[in-house]
């Protein structure tokens, strides 16, 4: 049977970044907490924090915000390592980011 990270993990490409899906990703205070400390500590690991949401719901936060291209993820054994694109998102919605990581911070909860 094969590894469930057997299949490459969807992430659209830099031009095929959609403003209107990359907002609907950050509508959840979730996946803006994600956002936040993958900001603060690149390459972190999905499994490093719970956020207060079960497993299944944390995975699919961890979906949403890489099939919007807010996040790459690349599979290190059975883990995923995360990072923010920063750099492609900076080059499509200029300052999109630092308000969302500026707002985030300004209103954040401990997970």
């Amino acid at each position: 049977m094969a590894s469930r990270l057997a299949n490459p993990l969807t992430i659209p490409d830099e031009d095929e970044l959609d403003l209107f899906e990359v907002m609907s990703a950050l509508t959840d205070p979730v996946r803006r907490a994600i956002v936040l400390q993958l900001a603060e500590e690149p390459g972190r690991a999905c499994s490093d924090t719970d956020y207060g949401v079960s497993k299944s719901a944390l995975t699919r936060h961890w979906r949403v915000l890489r099939e919007s291209g807010l996040i790459k993820q690349e599979a290190q054994g059975n883990r995923h390592r995360n990072w923010l694109r920063r750099e492609e998102l900076d080059r499509r919605f200029p300052g999109l980011l630092t308000l969302v990581l500026d707002e985030s911070s300004n209103s954040a909860t401990a997970f």
